[in-house]
């Protein structure tokens, strides 16, 4: 493979980890506001993992992988509401460990890294087109 041409599979190995960073903030903004009636059925927060992929001998395109997505070890917040259906015999419910600001920031930062690696392809595209047309 030419080495010109792995700048897009960089760009595209950083657009895949955003898109699995962007899931998992969704995924954590839709159960915020779920409750559970035992901190241990309480959703707990998604985090994914990411690592760097350096070259190694020509076998691997560098760029960053997903390694894993794991859950937050955080606390499930415990709130006194008797009237809870899903309260437990003391009256409290658990909510899950999801902070709903520090996702929103982790999605802004998602959707900027993404759109990044978008302009990255963007410009590569352009030189390349225009290497193309040096000889005419």
């Amino acid at each position: 493979m030419s080495s010109s041409f792995r700048i897009f599979d960089i760009a595209g190995s950083a657009m895949a980890a955003q898109s699995v960073r962007l899931s998992t903030v969704a995924s954590n903004l839709a159960n915020a506001d779920s409750v559970s009636s035992s901190p241990d059925t309480a959703f707990k927060a998604h985090l994914p993992v990411f690592k760097t992929a350096p070259e190694v001998a020509g076998q691997q395109t560098p760029g960053v992988r997903v390694t894993g997505v794991v859950e937050s070890q955080a606390e499930a917040e415990k709130r006194y509401e008797p009237g809870n259906p899903l309260a437990d015999g003391d009256g409290f419910v658990y909510s899950p460990n999801v902070n709903v600001v520090e996702q929103m920031v982790d999605m802004i930062s998602a959707s900027r890294s993404y759109q990044n690696s978008v302009e990255v392809m963007n410009t590569a595209k352009e030189m390349a087109l225009k290497t193309l047309t040096l000889g005419n």
